[in-house]
């Protein structure tokens, strides 16, 4: 794949065969991201695991205590007193059985997160072929299904985000933006190593995680130390 002079000349400023300690590698990346736009920081983790296995799949949801700089839209399935907490709380859609042909039969997408009360599983699992490819399909695992949509909502809002594996057993995780100070970015990649961590399956034999890498949107990867997460 061939890059461009600002790829190429950001990629200069970092040793290839080196591992950066974390606090070392988030300065490096706020250097290389020269997009004109403020870039998405992203964690990318190459694991050990077997995805195919379910005893070895790894997901959940963190709250990064700096938000992720972007603001999300959230699409509350509820019903009754439950969609009025959602929207309270912040929900941008709210809705039941309606609006399954709105997505289905006329597309729209225009949400980035979706949160179901367990009641009303049954109504989207229905979409799940059209929301299941998205990644937008509402999980227990990711505090996405829930009784308590308020709080949901709430945490989304303030910076909640998923991490799972991806096809090839790799964990792509945004932490922030270009803008982000050093601190902020640092604190948002603790919170989410601390709880991919914790999320290590007990049935894996081997190197958990294989590697580590922070890169910017359009900018090259730093690799992170990651023998303090193995």
């Amino acid at each position: 794949m061939k890059h461009g002079k600002k790829y190429v000349e950001a990629a200069k400023l970092i040793d290839r065969s080196k591992l950066y300690e974390p606090a070392e590698a988030i300065e490096l990346v706020k250097k290389v991201a020269t997009a004109k736009f403020d870039e998405t920081i992203e964690v990318h983790m190459r694991t050990g695991c077997d995805g195919r296995h379910a005893e070895q799949q790894v997901r959940g949801a963190v709250v990064l205590p700096n938000g992720t700089g972007r603001s999300v839209r959230v699409l509350v399935f509820a019903k009754g007193a439950k969609l009025d907490e959602a929207q309270a709380a912040g929900a941008d859609f709210v809705g039941g059985e309606e609006l399954i042909p709105k997505i289905q039969n006329d597309g729209w997408f225009e949400f980035d997160v979706v949160v179901a009360t367990p009641d009303m599983m049954g109504v989207v699992g229905r979409l799940g072929k059209v929301l299941g490819p998205k990644g937008l399909m509402p999980n227990p695992k990711a505090g996405t299904v829930t009784m308590d949509v308020a709080n949901a909502v709430k945490d989304i809002k303030a910076g909640k985000v998923e991490y799972r594996l991806d096809k090839a057993n790799i964990i792509h995780v945004p932490v922030g933006k270009a803008s982000f100070t050093a601190d902020q970015l640092k604190e948002n990649f603790d919170a989410l190593m601390s709880a991919v961590m914790k999320a290590k399956p007990s049935a894996l034999k081997g190197q958990y995680l294989k590697s580590v890498s922070i890169a910017p949107t359009m900018g090259p990867g730093v690799r992170v130390n990651n023998q303090r997460f193995s």
